[in-house]
């Protein structure tokens, strides 16, 4: 009698990775985890390589033309601007097997840039994990519960969202058309986050205060908490008070320290002010004073 488990069981794919650096990797593995087995890859850089060692050991290393060949599933996980060259050069050669799944890890792109290769009959899919991956097995318990922005053809869908349930994560449904807006949304919101963090470390450095990370870490955490709870209505602070008083006394000594500083400084409190006046937070007779401050010169403010 065949094993009950492996006759309900989904159909387990033969998975090829091109590019193992640390995406890459680390999607393989959790494919592998879930049994899947990867039978080859391709890596460029020595880093590559050694990523490929630990965490899918004993697949061996060969060029991306013998990974198609491999392979039911390619997971093509390349820098974002390398893609739609790749693909385009894959289709060229003839790489392509009809019925073969091609997926993509990259934010920026949906199931479009890889037309190449569903034109000669493979099943375009889009998986982008909203992580940060060193690289290493850590990733893996980290993908548990993590969401992934999945964008596929309707009829190829519920295929794209079994594979990252699969791997421990949660699709998130992302139309084609959405999909440079969506990671312009977590760039913003990841990318500048870190720097407007680092950068505040640097100017309370400035200000002589030796553990700038102790300071700031309740406050930024409990805006953060607030801000995803309650949005704009949690703006505080003297621009969403008006203080325009405070908000110049602020450009000024920005000015002295850091030029980027205070451009940050600026153009972000001209967004809170708007944003704040459209919560009802700041109150329009106190917002005219603010936005002349804002609008403001070095010299102006001196």
């Amino acid at each position: 009698m065949p094993d009950t488990d492996l006759a309900t069981s989904p159909p387990r794919l033969r998975v090829g990775v091109v590019g193992t650096g640390r995406a890459g990797a680390v999607l393989g593995a959790a494919l592998a985890r879930a049994g899947h087995p990867v039978v080859a890859a391709y890596a460029v850089s020595d880093l590559s390589r050694l990523r490929a060692e630990a965490l899918l050991p004993g697949v061996p290393l060969v060029s991306s033309a013998e990974v198609f060949a491999a392979a039911d599933l390619v997971l093509l996980t390349v820098p974002d601007d390398v893609l739609p060259g790749l693909v385009a050069g894959l289709a060229e050669t003839g790489a392509v097997r009809p019925g073969q799944f091609i997926a993509h890890a990259s934010g920026r792109f949906g199931y479009q840039v890889l037309a190449p290769a569903t034109a000669l009959g493979g099943l375009p899919l889009a998986l982008h994990p909203v992580m940060t991956f060193t690289g290493t097995s850590i990733d893996l318990a980290r993908l548990d519960g993590a969401p992934f922005g999945v964008t596929a053809p309707d009829q190829l869908r519920p295929v794209a969202e079994a594979l990252v349930v699969e791997m421990g994560g949660e699709p998130i449904w992302i139309a084609e058309g959405s999909r440079a807006l969506y990671h312009a949304a977590l760039a913003h919101g990841s990318n500048h986050l870190i720097t407007l963090v680092t950068q505040t470390l640097d100017l309370l450095r400035s200000a002589g205060v030796e553990d700038p990370a102790r300071l700031v870490a309740p406050l930024m955490s409990a805006s953060l908490d607030n801000a995803l709870r309650y949005g704009d209505q949690v703006l505080t602070g003297p621009v969403a008070r008006g203080d325009a008083g405070t908000v110049a006394a602020h450009i000024r000594e920005l000015g002295q320290i850091s030029s980027s500083a205070r451009a940050a400084y600026v153009a972000l409190a001209r967004v809170t002010a708007d944003r704040a006046l459209a919560a009802g937070v700041l109150r329009p007779e106190s917002a005219e004073a603010l936005l002349d401050v804002l609008s403001k010169t070095d010299e102006d403010l001196a």
